[in-house]
């Protein structure tokens, strides 16, 4: 059985920094894509970046140039490192995994769920 727990999240001011963990285990395919979404109450659930086992990454407009997501695949971990945060960029984050390549950054693409971790930004 696939399980995702995410860790990291936190409160921090605006311009401050936190890093996102996803570490997954139960996996047993040789191709999986990984992704950050998050969602705010009310509203829908939005890719925010995701990485597959080549390498290959894909991010949101709204966090290019302040979110990196990377991978340790020894440790079956990914990372999610957000920079430059905004308020707006509050929401509970959700580490999801799916098999396949270049999987694009749509909740329903995703079969595999952590629980979530809440990111708070003040201003």
């Amino acid at each position: 059985q696939v399980q995702l727990m995410e860790s990291g999240g936190g409160s921090v001011q605006a311009g401050g920094s936190l890093r996102l963990s996803c570490s997954a285990s139960g996996y047993t395919y040789s191709n999986v894509c990984m992704a950050w979404f998050r969602q705010a109450p009310g509203k829908e659930r939005e890719g925010v970046a995701g990485i597959d086992s080549n390498g290959y990454t894909r991010y949101a407009d709204s966090v290019k140039g302040r979110f990196t997501i990377s991978q340790d695949n020894a440790k079956n971990t990914q990372y999610l490192q957000m920079n430059s945060l905004k308020p707006e960029d509050s929401d509970m984050y959700y580490c999801a995994a799916t098999p396949g390549n270049r999987c694009p950054l749509i909740a329903t693409v995703f079969s595999e769920w952590g629980q979530g971790t809440q990111v708070t930004v003040s201003s």
